[in-house]
């Protein structure tokens, strides 16, 4: 009898509400409020008035639709004892409290397969030297090897080469950093532009001289300068092949902390310059001297840019060492997961310290630095071993000839061809026209002497690299790039680097995080605007709206495309560079970041407007803005508040990767009467979670409202937002504080509640559908994960530590990482502040530390996103010094001493634990 009330009350409540909505519907109808066009919100539409009221109409009866099926579920959970009934699209908790979101069953964007990991567990390559295996044979000890320190006292027999003459290829070159102690603009100003200066008249005196660049970040700014007959000089030097440009990325990019896509942009930059500027096929020879180790994704990208050849230089000195006593420093480089041969990429690997002169033209530093000629007695540059070099007369020709021989033919026999590689130059090498005369007039008449002596059985020359590599190719009979005989094939990578000692380079790995996050932002952003902007133009193209469009947005690409290149030189995204030209790679990127959000917005607005005859582009009154906005190089981003009104704001989301995509949205909005609509009208359901201004205290002026947003392909989705006070699709979040003593009072903010309680050394859960995490009760941080239906729990237990540094001169800094032992844990005297948010889409754990804040979040989707974790730190030791942060994972995956991490976003790979 009781039920029967219940359901006859709720009946006629339903009966009202549906009257009433049509009432207010017909009144609404009649008074049309004027749609605002400013500051993000849509054009009133050029359809007829009575198009606009069925529209509305429409839109009235779905909402009241949405009223009554809310109050429907209301009746159901009064009948219901068990889990409450989902309502078609409304979130409902199941029997054990976990919420669970209704879907309509279409495909979700990169859903889990099992055939997912069949190409990884597939049969790796064939080769003769894999570097995992050679890490694990190799002491990496530091025997003093004579002269040549990291390596071995060399021999040979006089009589080596009397069949076959031994050929010495000299290749001169000049290092050129696109900032480091000074920035990009200084080193140009200062010295590069000097370089091409003389380089078009000193090589243009003797056809028998060679040069190679590789920069074109800095040949483009000189070429931008120049005139048409300096212009005109360096085509022809190109064309004639006394320049050789090697490479050709906008930079020497770095190997490790580079995404691939953007090693690919700087490389298709260069490129693409050159072919435009000098109508020049692609180099032919890549050239890597400084990179901090090298990756195995750089020989993949050469060879797709049709390389047949590379030249690598900094490889941890043990690894050179038994690759030289093992005649491996020529290789075919081949990727981890080919299993035959078709990413092969010759590799010439330089044996000694360094790319300059003291370590190239032999084992002897002391010997060869007597052959760099810039440091002749008088110049500012001597040579540390304090024998100064001589200039080359006829009185002493033969016998620095003889010794500079001895230095080649000992370099030679750790090839397994008599063709040598020789290079001669340094960092900013040849600025100076002196230099020019020094270096090529000294070494032309030791190299006349050598070739006109038959007896001693060389034949040596200025040349580029690919000479170089030709003359290997054709000594061994085969076609260039491919494998000549009895050349070894290497898988694998060369990380971590040691030029020394126990110094590794793995320091730079972390250096600057903030601009390496700020590269990762700015490459998205690239990504997205080029796809909109070109949507965009073709759509302005086919409508004959050329006039009206900003197609010379293509120029902000452009100049971002240069300094995101500019921004993966081994200097730059590693953070090794000085603060000043920090500072100024940081106002590049901040420059291009806010070009790049104009681009995205111009594109945005065109492509959504639906009747395109009515499109204006107005350049001081954008149409949308952006998420959020940077005060400066250096600042946090800080994310768009949304004004909501009782007359619809828009939410325009774009979507660039090439699958539809489900993912949760969070917007800062500055009402919790939040409701979200689709395009056609149906109301989404929106989690309303607090906007923390410290560790317990709530802004009662911004929420987050999180929504789950389906988005096309390649498209742009538009969301209404609206400030309603009916909002029965807009559930709040759980929010519990976790605090560690009793003498604070938690209050929440009307209409967000707030619970707390004492810290306690229980362990606490969150979940979604898919997972279930485990928190320190004690820490507040993550220590295992559980999927859905899988009754196995796995240890990832997340841990802070520190690192000192030693006391010594050398310490722990931009490049290196010399810690004072093993990492100690991170205390503090209070434990954290840990904040647990549940709710429908996701939920989350925020750990509050003195030095970082931590915030692990899982959200209840389907697809890989509900299958991930978002992990979250924003760290400030400023107040430290001389000490390193770390997160380690502990876990009980048992995979010995072997680590396996990411490689540029492109691969993965696998190294020893030292």
């Amino acid at each position: 009898m009781k039920l029967k009330k219940q359901v006859t009350v709720c009946g006629g409540a339903i009966f009202c509400v549906a009257v009433f909505s049509l009432y207010l519907m017909l009144d609404r109808v009649q008074h049309d409020p004027a749609r605002r066009q400013s500051a993000g919100n849509f054009p009133r539409s050029q359809i007829s008035v009575l198009q606009n009221r069925i529209e509305q109409l429409e839109q009235l009866l779905e909402e009241n639709h949405q009223i009554i099926s809310h109050i429907k579920d209301s009746v159901l959970e009064l009948t219901d004892t068990g889990a409450i009934s989902p309502s078609g699209h409304l979130p409902f908790r199941s029997a054990n409290g976990s919420w669970v979101l209704p879907f309509d069953g279409r495909p979700t964007f990169l859903s889990v397969k099992p055939l997912d990991c069949q190409f990884a567990l597939g049969r790796r390559s064939q080769t003769d030297l894999q570097m995992l295996d050679v890490y694990s044979l190799l002491s990496f000890d530091n025997v003093d090897g004579g002269v040549w320190k990291q390596g071995f006292e060399i021999t040979y027999e006089p009589n080596e080469w009397d069949d076959e003459p031994l050929q010495v290829f000299v290749v001169p070159h000049s290092h050129n950093d696109p900032g480091w102690i000074k920035t990009f603009d200084k080193y140009y100003n200062d010295q590069t532009q000097h370089i091409f200066n003389n380089l078009v008249v000193k090589l243009a005196e003797d056809p028998r001289r060679k040069f190679i660049w590789s920069e074109i970040s800095f040949f483009a700014k000189w070429w931008e300068s120049a005139d048409v007959h300096k212009q005109e000089a360096m085509r022809k030097l190109i064309l004639s092949g006394q320049l050789e440009i090697v490479t050709g990325g906008w930079v020497m990019t770095d190997e490790a902390n580079a995404h691939y896509s953007a090693m690919i942009d700087q490389l298709i930059e260069g490129h693409q310059w050159l072919e435009k500027n000098l109508g020049k096929t692609g180099p032919r020879s890549g050239w890597a001297v400084d990179p901090f180790g090298h990756s195995a994704t750089m020989p993949y990208l050469l060879k797709r840019a049709n390389m047949s050849s590379m030249l690598i230089q900094r490889v941890h000195y043990s690894i050179k060492k038994h690759f030289a006593a093992t005649r491996s420093l020529e290789f075919m480089w081949r990727q981890a997961w080919d299993i035959e041969s078709g990413t092969d990429m010759f590799c010439h690997m330089m044996p000694f310290y360094s790319y300059d002169v003291p370590h190239t033209c032999g084992p002897d530093p002391k010997i060869c630095c007597q052959f760099d000629f810039k440091r002749l007695p008088g110049s500012r540059v001597n040579c540390p071993w304090k024998v100064p070099p001589r200039a080359i007369t006829d009185a002493n020709v033969a016998e620095r000839a003889g010794v500079l021989l001895d230095q080649y033919r000992k370099k030679s026999k750790l090839f397994r061809s008599k063709v040598l590689l020789v290079p001669l130059g340094d960092d900013f090498r040849y600025d100076k026209a002196l230099e020019w005369d020094q270096q090529y007039f000294n070494y032309q008449k030791l190299f006349d002497y050598m070739n006109f002596h038959p007896e001693m059985h060389v034949k040596a020359q200025f040349a580029t690299l690919t000479d170089y590599f030709n003359a290997v190719y054709k000594a061994n009979g085969v076609a260039p790039g491919t494998r000549p005989p009895d050349y070894p094939v290497l898988s694998g990578d060369f990380f971590t680097y040691a030029d020394r000692e126990d110094h590794y380079w793995s320091g730079y790995y972390t250096s600057r995080p903030f601009y390496k996050n700020l590269d990762r932002v700015l490459e998205s952003h690239l990504r997205g605007a080029e796809i909109l902007y070109s949507l965009a133009v073709a759509h302005v193209r086919r409508a004959g709206l050329e006039g009206r469009y900003p197609v010379s947005d293509y120029s902000l690409l452009t100049d971002a495309r240069r300094n995101i290149g500019l921004f993966q030189h081994h200097d730059a995204i590693t953070g090794t560079a000085k603060e000043a030209v920090v500072i100024d790679y940081g106002n590049r990127l901040l420059r291009s970041l806010v070009g790049l959000k104009r681009v995205i917005i111009n594109a945005a607005h065109f492509l959504v407007i639906k009747n395109k005859d009515i499109y204006r582009f107005y350049q001081t009154e954008p149409f949308l803005e952006t998420d959020d906005r940077r005060a400066t190089q250096e600042s946090l981003p800080q994310r768009t508040l949304i004004e909501l009104e009782s007359t619809p704001r828009y939410l325009v989301l774009f979507n660039p990767v090439e699958q539809e995509r489900l993912c949760v949205v969070t917007m800062l909005v500055n009402s919790a009467r939040v409701r979200v609509l689709t395009e056609d009208g149906q109301t989404l359901p929106v989690q309303l979670s607090a906007q923390w201004v410290s560790a317990v205290e709530m802004s009662g002026e911004v929420y987050q409202a999180s929504f789950m947003a389906r988005l096309p392909a390649l498209g742009l989705a538009v969301f209404h937002l609206y400030d309603s006070a009916d909002s029965p699709m807009t559930l709040r979040s759980d929010t519990l504080l976790r605090i560690p003593g009793r003498g604070q009072s938690i209050r929440g903010l009307d209409p967000l509640p707030v619970r707390s309680q004492t810290v306690d050394a229980q362990p606490f859960y969150i979940q979604s559908q898919s997972l279930t995490l485990g928190f320190s009760g004690t820490t507040g941080l993550l220590e295992s994960i559980r999927r859905k239906d899988d009754p196995q729990e796995v240890r990832v237990q997340i841990q802070f530590l520190t690192y000192g540094t030693r006391p010594s001169k050398d310490k722990s800094g931009a490049y290196l990482f010399l810690p004072d032992g093993n990492a100690k844990p991170y205390s503090q005297r209070e434990a954290p502040v840990v904040r647990v948010v549940e709710g429908p889409l996701f939920a989350e754990v925020v750990a509050h530390y003195q030095h970082f804040q931590q915030t692990v979040r899982v959200h209840n989707v389907p697809g890989i996103d509900g299958l991930s974790l978002d992990i979250t730190t924003m760290v400030d030791i400023r107040d430290q010094n001389n000490k390193e942060l770390a997160m380690r994972l502990a876990t009980d995956i048992q995979s010995g001493d072997t680590f396996y991490t990411d490689l540029n976003g492109f691969q993965i790979f696998f190294t020893n634990v030292f």
